[in-house]
């Protein structure tokens, strides 16, 4: 690159010969003095070494011969200045090449290197090269690094030393050297060119932001050193780092065309706080949706904290994807639980609220909350340390009343608890190396639609996904692979979940989850747990199992289709209800479980896959549809396949409704379940009252409510053969259990009935 070829620049100054009145014997500003006509300078020709050339007596303690004409200083453009000198007689003096470095209005430019290294001249007659390159950066051999401040320079020379000498000075050159530190054909610009130093002090902010708008299609290198910036920048140039970056944790950097973890971590020179800033970049601009981890593995030795490295970020609500590689979880204090105990008062009347919480101001947000009347998966959504009040995010069932709690606040790879709000964030295509010392992603409170997909959590210390709120709207999983830390851990023992959900809409589908304690923990409605396969599963003989996926809601409105159940339970509670009788509210109901497979193995024969759990008294179920699925039990049978977990209530059969198992295939199963059920009943002696107990066949230990329809087959006769065409009537709910019918005759009567039988209201 040479500046005056392809810019036309004019770099070097006029010959003396030319006329003197152009160099100044100040600084070669405008109305300095000249040489024209003083007496200590004058024109000599005929020089045998120099032809025409100045000769000039030394009468200041610093001679000054400065060009008046204004060079340019231009940022990645090196300038060498040179002078041929020879003493003539007197004294010798000292000869360095000088400047003046100046803004574009002509004011001074202070606190720079203006003079070059000075040459002693020793001998009358010897021809000395005096030189000094100036350019706008910090680079070996250059003597005058400017910056990008000063617009133009005045260059010529200072004559140091004893006064008297006569000297002679040859025209002095200025020449574009820029080839010398960059070569023609590269395609990038160096920010020490625009004035970074890289000194790890020095603010090289604008000097990035220079290089940047001088790249032209370009790339900008950032070679060794720390650089520190202390503001935000964009960057649109591509860019390569050779040295670091040292910025304030709010400061941002965005790298508008090198958006990826690879040159993030080679930016800061270290994967975890590059991968930080990156993150923090994602959430600050939209010229990039997707920070793309390129196949990269970032080692994380404490959580990241969204909140923390985007403090003045409270929500979001664009699309943003983070893909393309792993985490790996390294040991360290920083994983950790925080524990912290506490009484608190609870109010039925305030359904998600403590109050009154002794040690309020050390029980951190996202902390899961356990003790009497707790269900599962109840956390704290928020802190108000003021009032002494925690917000919960979901009710508790124990009534009001004073009580004893522990708060457990788990460390998350991915922790988002410290936003009000975030949407829209998908995570592609990553695996999680939890390595059983940390947790995997904590949402934040509110929000909708966060999607994991193509991704593997892998040895969760505790949870998988946690919600503490509503940032589980919408929530997508879709083709993942959970994999827990407790897989040699007798099933009854585990304590993990893989995840849980707070709000509606969950779609899981087509995941795989290995022996957590608890797979998934559904409140809210209209989820579709689709097309998955989860097993909880161990190698004890007549193991426990438990429950796999727990709703905690009477009214889901949910399907549960196509998946592989292996060795859990599905149950079904009411367990956030802070009233948890049966009041005005719906029941349960809204719930389709089809086609699914359901095994299990090794288990003791009261198991069963499907469980209600009522909390308070005088449930129903009005609305579940159990069809055409397979049961099957390996290394011995199971009694059946449903129950009622009456812990703390039964349920009322006399409101039951609308309930269809149908269609559903048992293997290994002592008592297949089904309603209606179709029963044969075959009276061999003539009797008027028969008695038909279709008990065992009714699900969660129903009543005989309705009869669906009664058909003969074949005749129906009396005690001596003679064929009865008669109705009969049935009387229900017969029997101090009431799951039996009895059919009644005219006269006593024999022979064979079909029988459909319920043990609800179909509608």
């Amino acid at each position: 690159m040479n500046k005056a070829i392809t810019d036309g620049l004019v770099l070097m100054p006029p010959a003396f010969e030319l006329g003197l009145d152009v160099w100044s014997s100040g600084d070669g500003t405008p109305g300095s003095s000249t040489y024209a006509g003083a007496v200590n300078a004058a024109l000599v020709s005929g020089d045998q070494d120099f032809a025409s050339c100045l000769e000039m007596v030394k009468i200041a303690p610093t001679q000054k011969l400065r060009s008046m004409g204004q060079t340019p200083i231009l940022p990645g453009c090196y300038l060498r200045i040179t002078a041929r000198v020879k003493a003539v007689s007197g004294n010798l003096p000292a000869v360095r090449i000088a400047g003046y470095a100046a803004r574009g209005n002509g004011s001074h430019v202070d606190g720079l290197v203006e003079t070059g290294p000075a040459v002693q001249l020793s001998a009358y007659g010897r021809v000395e090269t005096i030189s000094a390159i100036v350019g706008t950066g910090s680079r070996g051999g250059v003597d005058m690094p400017w910056g990008t401040t000063p617009i133009y320079g005045h260059f010529g020379l200072d004559l140091t030393g004893p006064n008297g000498g006569i000297v002679r000075i040859d025209d002095i050159q200025i020449e574009d050297i820029t080839a010398a530190f960059l070569r023609d054909m590269m395609d990038w610009v160096d920010v020490r060119d625009y004035g970074a130093k890289g000194d790890g002090v020095s603010n090289d902010a604008a000097a990035f932001l220079a290089a940047d708008a001088a790249a032209g299609g370009r790339s900008i290198l950032v070679p060794a050193g720390d650089y520190r910036i202390n503001s935000s920048i964009s960057i649109a140039a591509p860019i390569r780092f050779e040295g670091r970056l040292v910025m304030l944790t709010a400061a941002r950097l965005s790298l508008l065309s090198s958006f990826d973890f690879p040159t993030y971590a080679e930016a800061f020179g270290d994967e975890l706080l590059g991968f930080k800033k990156a993150l923090q970049a994602l959430f600050s601009y939209t010229d990039h949706n997707t920070l793309d981890l390129k196949g990269r593995r970032v080692e994380v030795s404490e959580p990241i904290d969204v909140k923390a490295l985007a403090p003045d970020l409270t929500s979001f609500s664009n699309r943003r994807v983070l893909r393309n590689g792993q985490f790996n979880v390294v040991g360290g204090p920083a994983w950790a639980d925080t524990v912290v105990s506490s009484t608190a008062t609870y109010a039925v009347a305030q359904p998600t609220t403590l109050s009154n919480v002794a040690n309020v101001a050390n029980i951190p947000v996202g902390a899961h909350v356990t003790g009497a009347g707790v269900g599962r998966e109840v956390y704290v959504r928020a802190v108000n340390v003021g009032a002494g009040t925690v917000t919960l995010s979901q009710p508790l069932y124990g009534g009001s009343g004073t009580r004893t709690l522990s708060f457990r606040r788990y460390k998350y790879v991915l922790d988002f608890a410290g936003l009000d709000k975030l949407d829209r964030f998908n995570i592609d295509d990553v695996e999680f190396l939890c390595n059983g010392m940390a947790s995997c992603i904590l949402l934040s409170p509110g929000g909708e639609a966060f999607h994991l997909r193509d991704s593997y959590v892998v040895r969760p210390k505790d949870r998988g996904i946690t919600s503490i709120g509503r940032g589980c709207q919408d929530i997508l999983i879709d083709r993942c692979q959970f994999l827990s830390d407790e897989m040699l851990t007798p099933a009854q023992n585990r304590k993990s979940v893989a995840l849980n959900v707070n709000a509606n809409d969950a779609k899981i589908r087509d995941s795989r989850f290995v022996r957590f304690g608890t797979t998934m923990i559904l409140n809210g409605s209209g989820h579709l747990i689709v097309g998955n396969h989860w097993f909880q599963g161990d190698e004890e003989t007549a193991g426990l199992r438990t429950a796999g996926l727990v709703f905690t809601q009477t009214n889901v409105q949910s399907a549960v289709t196509g998946n592989y159940i292996d060795n859990s339970v599905i149950e079904w509670t009411n367990e956030y209800a802070p009233s948890p009788d049966f009041g005005t509210e719906y029941s349960f109901g809204g719930l389709t479980v089809s086609g699914n497979t359901f095994v299990c193995i090794n288990v003791a024969p009261w198991f069963t896959w499907f469980s209600v759990k009522p909390y308070g008294a005088g449930h129903f179920i009005h609305g579940l549809t159990v069809g055409d699925n397979v049961f099957k039990a390996l290394n011995g049978t199971v009694d059946r396949i449903e129950k009622v977990d009456t812990t703390f209530a039964a349920l009322n059969n006399e409101r039951m409704r609308n309930i269809r198992f149908e269609g559903n295939i048992f293997n290994g199963v002592t008592q297949f379940v089904t309603n209606p059920v179709m029963l044969q009943v075959d009276q061999a002696s003539a009797q008027t009252v028969w008695t038909v107990n279709p008990a065992a066949y009714l699900p969660f230990g129903g009543w005989a409510r309705n009869v669906e329809s009664l058909v003969a087959e074949g005749p129906i006769t009396n005690a001596a053969g003679a064929r009865l065409t008669e109705m009969p009537y049935v009387n229900v709910e017969q029997g101090a259990a009431r799951n039996q019918v009895t059919v009644h005759w005219a006269q006593a009567a024999k022979g064979r009935l079909q029988m459909k039988i319920r043990m609800d209201n179909p509608n």
